[in-house]
């Protein structure tokens, strides 16, 4: 059966579906979640009514994770967070009363996509966006927007499976002109640019950008030349990413940029332990620690929610987002090297607490 998207007024507004009861068409602004279960789609609408279709996932999963307000929570579901009552432990409640699982690996990206929403008000924020700049049109709330510019469709689908597991949504360009209009036309929190892009000019595209944009401008680029990354930032890239990053330290490094843009905080400070979230370094008594991406990763995270026990899996999840949980030894090793760098550099106040048969908390001691 084939799923074909409808327009409305020049903006896609929903889904028309084939199936058993014909053709049926579906509002997005009505469509409250969808639930696979083998090749059977069922699309549940907020006034009750389903409708199911022979189909698989991948049929129409990439038109719905388009919208900023649609979210994967499980491989099995996709919600519309505009529907979402509450977020708790490993489900969403809807308004509708509905409880939909989240997935192990899902529950962050979820709270954060919520969290992003504003908990959501009860009219859904209009679908069409006034032409403009970002920082000139108000960003339409719900997860981080990224347009990723690169004229390879493997590298494009390497990249934009990894921002789509950790909730983002994903426009892509193929060249610098489509990316101009791109950004024109809408509002995004980071632009991700590949360097060599077949008869044009990564670095001039950039500056183009910038003035459209407020948003980060990353270069992602299989370039690793020192000169090459100097003129990205030159150009007014803020970070310049080589494609033989690790996924982990990509996305670190997109969500930190991301996060610092919307945030004046550029330091947290704990007593004497101080995290540099620009440059990514932890230092105690002015010493800088010797963390790895991963250890500075953790560290951030739970030392903005000081007296909060988190779990292994809550910090599995926050840290390596779409690997499936391995019982929290992944957890187990890296928070026990933290702490002993900890305790080499501060002595018995390591900063972390082990609560056993719960988890780990942050421990200040200072402001």
């Amino acid at each position: 059966m084939r799923i074909m998207m409808y327009d409305d007024a020049g903006q896609a507004q929903g889904l028309m579906l084939q199936n058993r009861e014909g053709i049926v068409s579906i509002s997005y602004t009505e469509l409250e979640y969808v639930e696979v279960i083998n090749k059977t789609v069922s699309f549940h609408l907020t006034d009750g009514a389903v409708h199911e279709m022979s189909a698989a996932l991948a049929d129409f999963e990439g038109q719905l994770l388009s919208r900023p307000e649609f979210l994967k929570t499980h491989r099995s579901y996709l919600v519309n967070l505009r529907h979402v009552r509450s977020v708790d432990g490993g489900h969403v409640m809807t308004k509708s009363g509905h409880s939909i699982p989240i997935s192990r690996k899902r529950r962050s990206q979820v709270q954060d996509a919520y969290m992003n929403l504003g908990h959501l008000s009860e009219t859904a924020a209009p679908d069409v966006h006034t032409a403009g700049t970002f920082g000139k049109t108000e960003r339409p709330a719900g997860p981080w927007r990224i347009l990723m510019v690169d004229d390879d469709p493997a590298d494009r689908k390497l990249w934009v499976d990894v921002l789509q597991r950790h909730g983002c949504v994903v426009r892509q360009a193929e060249k610098g002109n489509d990316a101009l209009s791109m950004a024109a036309d809408e509002p995004y929190d980071c632009v991700l640019l590949d360097v060599m892009i077949p008869n044009e000019d990564g670095f001039a595209i950039c500056e183009e950008l910038r003035k459209l944009v407020q948003a980060p401008v990353i270069f992602l680029s299989s370039l690793t030349e020192s000169d090459k990354q100097v003129k990205g930032f030159a150009a007014g890239g803020i970070d310049y990413i080589t494609k033989d990053t690790s996924e982990e330290l990509f996305w670190a490094k997109v969500e930190t940029r991301i996060k610092l843009a919307m945030s004046d905080r550029t330091q947290l400070r704990y007593g004497s332990l101080l995290l540099d979230l620009t440059e990514r370094k932890a230092l105690i008594h002015e010493k800088e620690l010797p963390l790895t991406p991963i250890e500075f990763d953790i560290l951030w995270r739970i030392s903005e929610r000081a007296g909060y026990i988190f779990t292994p899996e809550e910090i599995f999840g926050m840290v390596w987002g779409g690997q499936p949980w391995d019982g929290g030894q992944m957890v187990q090793v890296h928070m026990s090297r933290l702490r002993r760098k900890l305790e080499k550099a501060e002595g018995e106040q390591c900063f972390i607490e082990t609560v056993w048969g719960q988890g780990y908390r942050f421990v200040s001691t200072g402001p």
